[in-house]
This record gives C-alpha cells, sequence and structure tokens, in this order.
C-alpha cells in the first residue's frame, strides 16, 4: 500500500470504522439526561459525567469525539479542565454551556480553542451543529495524528543511511548531487533510493514528500 493509499484509508477509517462520541460534563442530572437523550438521538455514542474528576478516569478514545463542558463543575472547573486538555488530549474539541453569561470567561475559553460557548437555554439545533462541526474538527485531527503514526512507524525502519539519501531527496536534489553530498556513487545512491521508497511505501517522489510532512523531524 503506498502513501496516497494510506492516507486515503486512515481517513475513510476515522469515518466508516470508528463511531462518534460525545462527552457531557454537567452537575446537574437533569442537563445530562437531557443532552444524553438529544445527541443519542442524532446517532452519536454519548457518556456523561458529573465532574472532571470521573471523566479524567475515562481512558482516552482513539475515534473522533467532543466534550460538552459545563464552565462552573464543582472542584475542577470547566476552564480548568480546558487547560489540561489542550495539551493532553487535543484531537477533542470543546463545546462550553453555562447558566449566565460572562464575556471575559467566554473570551478566555474560545482563545484557548472551544468550538463554541452556549449560554443556557439554548436550542437543540443551535447545539446539535455545534457538536457536528466539533466532530468533523476531531475526525481530521484524529486521521492526521494515525498518519503521523505511520509515517514514524516507517522511517523507523530506514537505516542511517537511508535517512540521509531520503532527507537528501525529498530537498529536490537529484541522484548525482546526493551521491556528491554523501560522497557516494549514483549507482549506490539509486540503491539506497529504492531501498528508501520501498520500507516508506511510496511510488513516487510526491508520495514520499507527503509522508516526510507528517515527521517532527529528518
Amino acid at each position: 500500500m503506498n502513501a496516497t493509499d494510506t492516507f486515503s484509508r486512515v481517513a475513510s477509517a476515522s469515518i466508516v470504522d470508528a463511531r462518534s462520541t460525545v462527552f457531557v460534563i454537567d452537575d446537574d442530572i437533569s442537563v445530562r439526561e437531557s443532552l444524553e437523550s438529544l445527541i443519542r438521538h442524532e446517532g452519536f455514542n454519548v457518556e456523561s459525567f458529573v465532574c472532571a474528576k470521573s471523566f479524567l478516569t475515562r481512558p482516552h478514545v482513539a475515534a473522533p469525539t467532543c466534550l460538552i463542558l459545563d464552565i462552573a463543575l464543582p472542584g475542577v472547573t470547566g476552564l480548568e479542565l480546558q487547560k489540561s486538555l489542550v495539551s493532553d488530549r487535543p484531537e477533542m474539541p470543546i463545546i462550553f454551556i453555562t447558566g449566565r453569561e460572562d464575556v471575559p470567561t467566554t473570551v478566555q475559553a474560545m482563545k484557548a480553542g472551544a468550538v463554541e460557548f452556549l449560554l443556557k437555554p439554548f436550542s437543540d439545533d443551535v447545539l446539535v451543529d455545534a457538536v457536528r462541526l466539533a466532530i468533523e474538527r476531531s475526525r481530521a485531527l484524529v486521521a492526521q495524528r494515525a498518519l503521523k503514526t505511520i509515517s514514524k512507524e516507517r522511517y523507523a525502519c530506514l537505516t542511517r543511511r537511508e535517512r540521509q539519501v531520503f532527507s537528501l531527496i525529498i530537498s529536490g536534489l537529484l541522484n548525482r548531487e546526493v551521491g556528491e553530498q554523501l560522497g557516494i556513487s549514483e549507482i549506490t545512491v539509486k540503491a539506497h533510493r529504492g531501498q528508501v521508497m520501498r520500507k516508506m511505501q511510496a511510488d513516487s517522489l510526491a508520495d514520499l514528500i507527503r509522508l516526510a510532512a507528517n515527521l517532527d523531524s529528518i
């Protein structure tokens, strides 16, 4: 399977194979039950929690997700939880809900990456639209992380010399120029290049460049 097939497979798998999950954290049981009913009716998986602490015991989900989060939670507040999730679970967009209007808090939450900030009572349609937007964003982030993992696993199989050739090839150098840089013959470069293409499962230079874009460093 080449790089192009891999990109398509990962993207489609995230849509077809993984059922999207919406998490709800609110200490009001009537709000939780109402949101659970609405979200399930829209075809999403849903899990609800009374506080941030109980939510954090839930293992990560390697699938599209989003979090509907009350600002005024007991213990760890919504904003405090958001701060930890930005680095810990970046593929999980957050939709904040609150019972009172607070412009500074709203601005802070949105600057930190929240996709929506809804004031109770809000309409079902507004919430559903926000959930769909958040799930689509999560789907893209999950697929991106999967592609990075695949690229890193393939890159790890390259020898030191193959990594050198890989780096020079994607920089645009010809085989002859790569050989001059490394002090090896053009024939040897071609052999290493063939191994790089095979191990990275790339059919073309364009495939190789796409895979390289998913590596933190080369």
